[in-house]
């Protein structure tokens, strides 16, 4: 384990994972490379389950029956519909929300239950169900509310809907509210007919770490398989789960491992115009899980943030192809107008952390009246990102004002805001994501509060970098880069790989990007090889560093293609094209000085 202090950032400390097991008998039960077994070892995947790890199938997909309530909940919805009782579902402005939504209201339509679709205006309505929702249904004359994605938190929202006479069905994901006494946490579910969450206590659901799309998803199977239909037809919209589930940041192993893969497959023959329409507007050729989290998923969520979610929940209902070109180019241009306001968002707050005396501490709170509070979790965490802390930032004027926040591995966010729920009017979340409603003069005690009550440690604020393996660059071959491709999809709990080497030797390197802050380096292998490296970080931090270790002389040489220095470094290696000629290069993702 190596330390260093880097620029204008937090402590941090790179590891080399040491797991063992037998990795060439592994290898070669399996037919791939040992470094493939060693990357599922690392990966906490035990050895009979690593076959299914690299094809993932079908049969990972835990049983729908498994989820609370989820029987009862389908058998009423059957019954209200039979009836005639008209329905609406209540959806969220995210990627899952939205999903969710267009999951439950199309799977119905499949059935011939006809239902429609409200989503709250995040700057009107804020998050999930409200009273304003619910009087809405009452006066179009809907007699059954079915959440998705949302719920878990809204008893006084449902117990005014159930005094109104409405029928509710919740179905969601997030935790369920607690209070705490003498040590022991007590469930307090909102008073619906039905509450279908997988992290309920007492839940058999082997899996509780899926996104409100999937539940959305087992929801229907069940509805299905009641009404006489194949369970598995729900899994038609298997790319909609996947979207959500990369989109709500969900652990990729277990049965999200097998949504996403073959989430994946579907979408790239996707059937849905609208869909097709914001791939084609995003000049997207073949669809991996990076482009449903970074490029795909913003459009869905710009709406959400700048006008109304409903506009990429028309995008998924669109049946006609010009319609929905339209629909899908104003997504992009929304979330082109949303990075402009996020880029502020950030400048603001960093100034505010450099700034305001409290850059020491362990937990950052900030308010930025001028951001809006719809894009106040993204500038939380690229604050989160840029000093490891975890982040609060409130956003917008008013007495009270409406935020997000981000959090590290080592500090749930619930639990702790749970602890000082106190001074929150409301909040609800993740371990590692939240919302929230303050009131501005509480801020500075909320603040100290939430640094009263952490505990975190200068460990636990480190940058933890991990690496699979020390792996020589002379090791690479096309076929090792083809089989690493079956570790994916990469995300969270399933990173790619990081492999490290401080043998190659370093003999140029040249600026390269519009703005010159990326580089491109000639590097020579310990057996006499050249390979490419390139690296998307931040160049002029890079040369600094290197400029501080080894002097301005070494820096010139090095530019000049007369580099002679052994670098520590990360990468990942992968095959490029260009203009018909395929090379191996490495994509190098940080520097040990």
């Amino acid at each position: 384990m190596s330390n260093r202090k880097m620029p204008e950032g937090p402590v941090e400390k790179w590891f080399l994972r040491m797991k063992k097991t037998d990795f060439n008998g592994l290898s070669h039960k399996l037919g791939v490379d040992p470094v493939v077994v060693r990357l599922m070892c690392n990966r906490d995947v035990e050895p009979e389950d690593m076959d299914g790890y690299l094809h993932p199938s079908l049969s990972g997909m835990e049983d729908p029956h498994l989820l609370p309530d989820v029987d009862e909940a389908a058998g009423l919805l059957l019954q209200l519909a039979r009836e005639g009782q008209a329905i609406r579902i209540i959806g969220d402005y995210d990627i899952d929300g939205v999903n969710a939504s267009y999951i439950l209201q199309e799977g119905l339509r499949k059935l011939g239950i006809e239902a429609d679709t409200a989503i709250p205006n995040r700057m009107t309505d804020g998050y999930g169900l409200n009273r304003h929702l619910v009087d809405l249904a009452l006066e179009d004359g809907k007699k059954v509310l079915l959440t998705c994605d949302n719920g878990i938190a809204a008893a006084e929202e449902i117990a005014y809907a159930k005094e109104k006479g409405m029928s509710v069905i919740v179905t969601d994901h997030h935790n369920v509210p607690y209070k705490e006494e003498g040590g022991e946490k007590e469930e307090i579910l909102p008073q619906a007919d039905y509450v279908v969450d997988p992290k309920r206590q007492g839940s058999r659901y082997p899996f509780p770490d899926i996104c409100g799309a999937v539940v959305a998803m087992k929801f229907l199977q069940v509805l299905y398989e009641k009404a006489g239909r194949d369970k598995d037809e729900p899994y038609c919209f298997m790319e909609n789960a996947a979207f959500a589930t990369v989109g709500d940041v969900m652990p990729l192993k277990k049965e999200n491992r097998v949504i996403v893969t073959y989430g994946l497959r579907q979408m790239n023959q996707t059937k849905n115009i609208g869909l097709k329409a914001l791939i084609r507007a995003n000049q997207i050729g073949d669809v991996k899980a990076f482009h449903l989290g970074f490029v795909l998923g913003p459009c869905i969520n710009a709406s959400g943030r700048l006008e109304t979610a409903m506009e990429s929940m028309s995008l998924l209902l669109e049946k006609d192809p010009v319609k929905a070109a339209r629909r899908a180019e104003k997504l992009v241009e929304l979330n082109a107008e949303r990075k402009e306001l996020t880029r502020k968002g950030v400048e603001q707050a960093v100034e505010q952390v450099e700034t305001s005396g409290h850059k020491d501490d362990s937990v950052y709170f900030l308010y930025l009246p001028d951001c809006l509070d719809s894009i106040a979790g993204i500038v939380a965490g690229r604050i989160k990102e840029k000093y490891n802390r975890p982040t609060f930032v409130a956003a917008g004027t008013g007495e009270k004002v409406k935020g997000s926040a981000r959090s590290i591995e080592a500090y749930s966010m619930y639990d702790e805001m749970t602890a000082c729920g106190e001074y929150f009017v409301q909040f609800g979340g993740h371990p590692m994501a939240a919302g929230f409603t303050v009131e501005v003069e509480k801020i500075p005690a909320l603040r100290e509060a939430l640094n009263k009550h952490a505990s975190l440690t200068e460990d636990d604020l480190a940058v933890k970098k991990y690496m699979d393996m020390r792996m020589p660059l002379s090791y690479i071959t096309e076929g090792l880069v083809g089989q690493l491709e079956l570790l994916e999809p990469f995300g969270t709990d399933n990173e790619k790989p990081l492999f490290a080497e401080n043998k190659a030797v370093f003999l140029s390197a040249a600026r390269i990007g519009k703005e010159k802050n990326m580089a491109r380096f000639s590097l020579l292998t310990e057996t006499g090889g050249r390979m490419n490296g390139v690296y998307f970080g931040d160049a002029d931090r890079f040369f600094a560093q290197f400029r501080e270790k080894y002097g301005i002389g070494e820096e010139e040489a090095l530019l000049e293609g007369r580099g002679s220095r052994c670098l520590s470094f990360c990468y990942y290696p992968q095959v490029n094209e260009y203009r018909g000629i395929r090379s191996l290069q490495v994509v190098i993702s940080g520097f040990l000085f």
